[in-house]
């Protein structure tokens, strides 16, 4: 399939990259092999896939975001993007198999599910994230989806205490609204992994956790326990009638309308 060209912006530095979403073909795999890279040999995940590749059932589906140095040819960054009208021909989301989405499901038309979200080491200044995010609400945008669905995930590598602590700081202020409110399927254990935890604790947003409360996203339950990535999983969604009016004008500088 043809790649649709979405953005081209000088960031980071020198660097020109390019930013086009694509559903099939080289660029995919491309964009899954910087997937098992990050996620598997840096992070640690247990993925079901053949060859060093991060693939599964819900990628046929998706349309995959995708940024590319120009100057070095290499794919430095991806999303994967989920519309309402795909979910339903792969039976549902990805998220549905972490969380009990009932609460939302008067939503679904208007929800656009994000996630495999990952980006090249050498990259992770900011710049590429700003400007995947820049493409992700225009294509929203010109596609008629008001809410930005998926799972921001936070590392267990210390068994899962940094991820209480940042639960215990974010329910405070981020919580979305009860009645939309989803339920994990495996819940993480808050109560153990909260004892030892003083008021002192700091709690470490991890960078894209901590972007995605900037720009006006909320979290909408306790977190679930990824056992095959070791992650706790929080469900996050962003409205983007209702976004930061800073990043609003952030992204207009892109071309977001």
């Amino acid at each position: 399939m043809q790649a649709q060209a979405v953005n081209e912006l000088a960031v980071a530095g020198r660097r020109k990259l390019e930013v086009v979403i694509v559903s099939d073909g080289q660029q995919v795999e491309e964009a899954q092999r910087l997937r098992f890279s990050v996620f598997s040999e840096e992070m640690g995940a247990r993925l079901d896939t053949q060859g060093r590749i991060d693939v599964d059932r819900f990628d046929s589906f998706c349309e995959h975001l995708i940024v590319r140095d120009l100057e070095s040819g290499e794919i430095v960054g991806t999303y994967r993007i989920l519309s309402p009208e795909a979910a339903r021909r792969a039976g549902g989301y990805y998220s549905e198999q972490e969380f009990d989405l009932s609460r939302l499901e008067h939503l679904r038309e208007g929800m656009m599910e994000i996630g495999r979200s990952c980006i090249h080491p050498e990259y992770r200044s900011g710049a590429v994230l700003m400007l995947l995010w820049a493409a992700l609400v225009r294509y929203a945008i010109e596609h008629g989806h008001e809410y930005l669905f998926g799972c921001a995930s936070i590392a267990m590598g210390d068994g899962g205490h940094t991820a209480a602590a940042v639960w215990r700081r974010v329910q405070a202020d981020h919580l979305g609204p009860i009645e939309h409110r989803v339920f994990p399927h495996c819940r993480l254990p808050l109560e153990s992994l909260e004892e030892g935890l003083t008021i002192q604790t700091p709690a470490v947003i991890p960078p894209l956790v901590k972007g995605y409360l900037n720009i006006g996203a909320h979290i909408y339950g306790e977190p679930a326990w990824d056992a095959d990535f070791n992650t706790a999983d929080l469900p996050t969604m962003l409205s983007i009638s209702r976004m930061s009016s800073n990043y609003k004008r952030h992204f207009n500088k892109n071309g977001i309308r």
